[in-house]
């Protein structure tokens, strides 16, 4: 069987699960999309892997991992969604440690997560892409964005926020030093909702 090189589109809301998030591959050399349901912690994780500016104060448990693994001369090689079986995923990492290569059946989340921390390609076979591959139209805005830079990672705001409109006004009233100093606290406090919303602000004033 052949595999299929995926990238990470983005996370959205799960619109089939509540509190729960879809995780959105995107097939490399064509159009396809794989959206796999996660749950709210593994999602964070991910995000927070992809955006790279907000930085834990303390480290999350991939985070744990990959340091265990820098540790030991442990390299993450790939990961492989190899199996699907009544609406869930199956995954193994691929590990190599002394040139002795070890295959660790995992949860496809925690696979992902670990992925993006190792900077490791991400599979899946072409009889599970052609099973469960869809073509999602994402909106405009998305589309916009994903033709600034052909490749480019899409995180949804969804996936680090549940703030209300009404939360995002609030923070249009604060000027910009004191968004930073409620940026790092939010950081420091380990709210990455928070912190993804005032860092958007800032953003926003940024470019302006």
């Amino acid at each position: 069987m052949s595999l299929v090189k995926l990238n990470i589109k983005g996370i959205s809301y799960s619109q089939t699960q509540n509190g729960a998030y879809a995780l959105i591959l995107n097939e490399v050399d064509g159009e396809r999309k794989l959206p796999i349901v996660i749950g709210a912690f593994e999602a964070q994780s991910i995000a927070i892997a992809l955006e790279k500016e907000i930085k834990p104060p303390r480290p999350l448990t991939h985070d744990l991992f990959k340091s265990f693994a820098d540790r030991f001369d442990i390299i993450v090689k790939q990961v492989i969604i190899h199996k699907l079986v009544d609406g869930v995923f199956y995954s193994s990492i691929i590990c190599e440690r002394d040139k002795i290569e070890e295959i660790i059946d995992a949860r496809t989340s925690d696979a992902i997560a670990l992925a993006l921390r190792f900077n490791a390609p991400i599979f899946t076979y072409k009889n599970i892409l052609d099973k469960a591959g869809i073509y999602l139209k994402f909106s405009p805005k998305e589309e916009e964005e994903e033709n600034k830079e052909e490749g480019e990672h899409i995180v949804l705001d969804e996936v680090l926020s549940s703030d209300t409109a009404k939360t995002e006004e609030s923070y249009k009233t604060h000027s910009l030093k004191e968004l930073y100093t409620m940026l790092d606290a939010a950081v420091s406090n380990e709210d990455y909702e928070k912190a993804a919303k005032i860092r958007d602000e800032i953003s926003k004033r940024e470019q302006k």
